[in-house]
């Protein structure tokens, strides 16, 4: 488009120089009386009375032969109208006026006419005033098929990266849901690609099939003999041993639930249905509270949104467990707003170091690591709100208080 627009340019700058009056006037005249002269002397003569004939700003010459115009020298129509108007017997003897090849600023104009005997005339005029004034109505013409090639190449282009940009989108759901092959089209080499693709797609859901059939066997066999200890526990004569046992299979079958609920081996995945989320909340604050706990809710009675209430019931209570286990007081509210629905859960404990809160999401990571395994869980409770909630196009935000205490926050976008 830069090489069609300064071309054309160039040409309607070529075609719209023109001359003062005045200039127009004398360098018809000059032309007139060289050509008359050079007609009326033999030709052995002609090249003496040309140079004869040149001033400081015209310069005449004589030729038996055609000028060469094969190199790229723009004409000059509007200064060859205002000469001819002048002297129109000019027009009769093929007048020619052109820019010099390699200058373009309209300064110098080169000219050839015919003599009557068919020889020619040339003669250059220098220190020319010109003026320019370039249609551009007609450099839009002249860009116009630039244009549409550059549109046409556009359209090309996106129809052959296409392919690409599903691939694009598929590669960020992998792992995510059921397997989605993308059908091989496009260029050969896209092709292959999206064909090692869809490979690669059945070989990781394999993988993560084969892992979650695993684990729901495993967690199937290890429940039996749970359930079993927990029944001879009521044999127990001591009743302090008796209750530290049921605290070691409590905590056992709690870390098997967390595993499960993590690696997805539960139960299949979950569809999302209408959820009166307000309800689920305050049930899991209900929960909490009648274990003697210090948990209260704020906020509507009813909140209904599309969510996998399974899933988002376990996010919530693991945040309510996370606020009582470092504080003695859980806060929990819902924020309803136009775009948004946040639930806001706040405690009274140490908070979590700033450098810290990105890292408490990794699975298996434990704030009281010092402690080792004196403490409760395996690390996944926050890993496990945080997967939730990116099932649902939310997002979690951990957050100190000014107050002191953490607020941890579920965003759920309407709509989403």
């Amino acid at each position: 488009m830069v090489e069609f627009g300064a071309s054309t340019l160039l040409y309607e700058r070529a075609s719209e120089l023109s001359l003062r009056e005045d200039e127009a006037h004398r360098l018809a005249e000059h032309l007139v009386v060289s050509r008359k002269l050079l007609d009326e002397w033999p030709q052995a003569q002609r090249g003496r009375i040309a140079r004869e004939l040149q001033t400081d700003r015209y310069r005449i010459g004589w030729s038996a032969t055609e000028p060469d115009h094969s190199a790229f020298r723009p004409q000059l129509g509007s200064m060859q109208g205002q000469i001819v108007a002048w002297e129109p017997d000019l027009a009769r003897s093929g007048l020619r006026l052109r820019l010099p090849a390699l200058q373009q600023d309209g300064s110098t104009v080169l000219g050839d006419l015919r003599l009557a005997d068919g020889s020619w005339m040339t003669f250059q005029m220098r220190d020319v005033t010109s003026a320019f004034n370039p249609s551009y109505d007609r450099i839009l013409r002249a860009l116009l098929p630039a244009i549409l090639l550059a549109v046409l190449s556009t359209l090309l282009i996106r129809s052959t990266l296409r392919p690409l940009r599903v691939l694009i989108r598929a590669s960020r759901q992998i792992g995510i849901g059921a397997r989605a092959p993308i059908a091989e089209e496009g260029s050969a080499e896209i092709r292959s690609l999206i064909h090692a693709f869809n490979e690669m797609q059945d070989r990781i859901h394999e993988l993560i099939d084969g892992r979650t059939q695993a684990l729901a066997a495993v967690g199937h066999d290890l429940r039996t003999p749970l359930a079993r200890l927990h029944l001879r526990l009521e044999g127990v004569a001591d009743p302090e041993l008796r209750a530290e046992l049921g605290e070691d299979v409590g905590e056992m079958s709690e870390m098997l639930g967390s595993l499960l609920a993590f690696f997805g081996g539960e139960s299949d995945p979950e569809k999302p249905a209408l959820t009166d989320l307000a309800v689920l909340v305050a049930t899991a604050v209900d929960n909490a509270a009648d274990r003697g706990l210090d948990a209260t809710y704020e906020g509507p009675d009813h909140l209904e949104m599309r969510v996998r209430g399974s899933a988002m019931r376990r996010a919530v209570s693991n945040l309510i467990e996370n606020a009582l286990h470092y504080g003695e007081r859980a806060v929990v509210r819902i924020e309803d707003t136009a775009s948004a629905v946040r639930i806001v859960v706040e405690d009274d404990g140490p908070g979590i170091p700033e450098d810290r809160i990105q890292h408490v999401l990794t699975p298996f990571v434990r704030l009281d690591e010092a402690r080792a395994r004196n403490t409760k869980g395996m690390g996944l409770g926050l890993a496990i709100v945080a997967s939730a909630v990116e099932a649902e196009g939310g997002t979690l935000t951990l957050a100190n208080r000014a107050q002191g205490g953490l607020a941890a926050t579920i965003a759920l976008t309407r709509g989403a």
